[in-house]
């Protein structure tokens, strides 16, 4: 099966792949019957609902309850007729009675089956592997073998594994939520039967589950009312060209894009439409080579082998100014001209960067101060350190008013006041002490570098401006989401070209989805979009050229086709 994306999504498909209910829309219905009775247990056998038609010859069909289908021994469990659509009992039957070959039986259950039930009775399976029997004509479930008046033994450790195992997907998915089953309905979707409440669906639950689907789009009303307003006063320039045509090579677009952007002294031309070539590639851009661009450029720009940025911490991949940029780059501060001017242009075009800084770097863009609080995400143990500063003594120290300060691996003293290093930390001035660390740690090492940055990015979008967001609706603003929610993906997604929601191949799709690390989904993400970053208020909020553009998915093409993506 090949498969083709555009966002507009282009997914190519065998026709021989059918669907009989293209305009069915409803999310569950319910299993539930007044007239089911069940055992009085701390722990009862499932309910008749709960359980699929037996296909022994000795039982009628007539005394089966609410049409419900009872496999005999199976432990599958499976409604007349799962979200939506109607199907024959016969054809229930039939598809049951070839599931039935291929179904694992327990031991206990095979043994157990060996001995007639009473006519009427059958027995099957619970979700946690214990055996319980189900009388038809009384319509009632019980844990009690009808042969031998004793209940049937929980089952031990190594049959609950079997039947685990037996439902353990294979294709790298999570585990269903607790009570939880998927099923294949005949015409090849997927459905699922919760028989925690007898309903079934056809989402999958582990779209609910945070920690396989990502987090929650936080939706803020406020920062959809800042983001509005920053837009409104972010009018188009005039007596300009329409548009900017840059053109960079992808092996040099660092190099490409820096002398081209630096060459251009009427900065408002920086504010017209973009329209990005990369050379040697045949193609329009409608907003998705301009995101492509910046996810790009990011790459490169914030990397820390070009020694303008470094990673906060070993294990910490938010990024910093090097305070040492300069021995590794004599035109550094060009560049953060150069690299302010880009962010602008970013949040001007309402495109995102494809990178994370330190929580200081946003509070620096906002001239607010930086304070111990901000150091404890960037270093834990620079800030535990001055913590415990903060809370004891620590005149027994010996400190001085000074900090080591390393370089290439030679490590030397800085003061952080005049004649610092005469001047004991003491429990009267520990508090200018920690002050004084902090804005050394963040603020006094990169003071050029951050100067340079925000004159750049002055140039397109006013600094007084910014203002209105705080540090996290600024890092949002700037970067966009990092955790990706493919429950929010799939509720804003558009169906074109005979596919719909529950259709088999859409299913497949959002399956493959769920499956995907972070990172990949964000790989996918940017396949499609130009980027891998999601906008603050998520998938609904997605830009094309001409405006907001729903992520849609199209069928497109033959099976030998290979996936195609089509920016707007």
């Amino acid at each position: 099966m090949a498969a083709a994306f555009q966002r507009r999504v282009h997914i190519s498909v065998d026709d021989n792949i059918t669907e009989d209910n293209a305009d069915t829309d409803n999310d569950s219905i319910s299993l539930t019957n007044d007239e089911t009775e069940e055992e009085d247990d701390d722990d009862p056998p499932p309910s008749v609902q709960e359980v699929t038609l037996v296909t022994s010859s000795s039982l009628d069909r007539q005394d089966t309850v609410d049409s419900l289908v009872i496999e005999e021994a199976s432990g599958r469990e499976e409604p007349v007729a799962p979200p939506e659509d109607e199907v024959g009992l016969d054809a229930l039957s039939a598809n049951l009675a070839d599931d039935h070959e291929e179904t694992i039986r327990p031991a206990v259950v095979r043994a157990a089956a060996e001995a007639v039930l009473p006519t009427g009775w059958s027995m099957q399976l619970a979700p946690n592997g214990r055996v319980f029997f189900i009388d038809h004509n009384e319509k009632k479930t019980s844990w009690v073998d009808p042969r031998t008046g004793r209940a049937s033994p929980m089952p031990n450790a190594s049959s609950s594994a079997a039947i685990s195992d037996s439902r353990r997907p294979e294709d790298g998915l999570a585990p269903l939520p607790e009570g939880w089953e998927e099923r294949v309905h005949t015409d090849g979707r997927i459905f699922f039967i919760d028989h925690n409440t007898r309903t079934t669906q056809w989402e999958d639950p582990r779209l609910s589950m945070p920690n396989v689907a990502g987090q929650a789009v936080p939706y803020s009303r406020d920062y959809k009312r800042k983001y509005e307003y920053l837009k409104g006063q972010l009018r188009k320039p005039a007596n300009v060209p329409n548009k900017i045509e840059i053109k960079v090579r992808r092996a040099s677009i660092l190099e490409d894009s820096y002398r081209i952007i630096n060459s251009i002294t009427k900065v408002d031309l920086l504010k017209t439409k973009l329209w990005i070539e990369f050379e040697g590639e045949a193609g329009l851009d409608y907003g998705g080579l301009a995101r492509e661009w910046f996810y790009l450029l990011s790459k490169e720009m914030f990397n820390p082998y070009y020694g303008l940025f470094e990673y906060s911490a070993m294990d910490n991949y938010t990024l910093q100014i090097n305070p040492f940029s300069g021995l590794c780059n004599e035109d550094h501060l060009h560049y953060f001209k150069f690299i302010g001017r880009v962010a602008g242009m970013a949040v001007y075009h309402g495109k995102l960067l494809d990178a994370f800084f330190i929580r200081p770097f946003y509070k620096m863009m906002l001239q607010k101060p930086i304070d111990l609080k901000d150091m404890e995400a960037v270093d834990m143990e620079y800030y535990n350190s001055l913590l415990w500063i903060k809370e004891n003594d620590p005149s027994e120290l010996m400190l001085t008013f000074c900090v080591d300060e390393e370089t290439f691996g030679y490590t030397s003293q800085r003061e952080l006041k005049p004649n610092g290093a005469d001047i004991e930390v003491t429990n009267d001035n520990k508090d200018e002490y920690i002050k004084l660390v902090i804005e050394w740690r963040f603020v006094a090492r990169v003071k050029d570098q951050m100067q340079a940055f925000l004159e750049g990015f002055g140039q397109i979008v006013p600094l007084n401006m910014l203002k209105i967001f705080d540090e996290n609706e600024l890092e949002l603003l700037m970067c966009g989401i990092q955790s990706i929610d493919v429950k929010d993906w799939k509720r804003n997604t558009l169906y074109k070209g005979d596919y719909f929601a529950n259709h088999v191949i859409i299913q497949w799709f959002w399956r493959a989805v769920l499956s995907f690390s972070n990172e990949m989904r964000a790989r996918l993400l940017q396949f499609v979009t130009g980027t891998s970053r999601v906008p603050m208020n998520g998938f609904k909020e997605l830009y094309g050229s001409n405006g907001p553009q729903m992520f849609t998915i199209e069928k497109w093409g033959t099976p030998e086709n290979y996936p195609r993506a089509h920016t707007w």
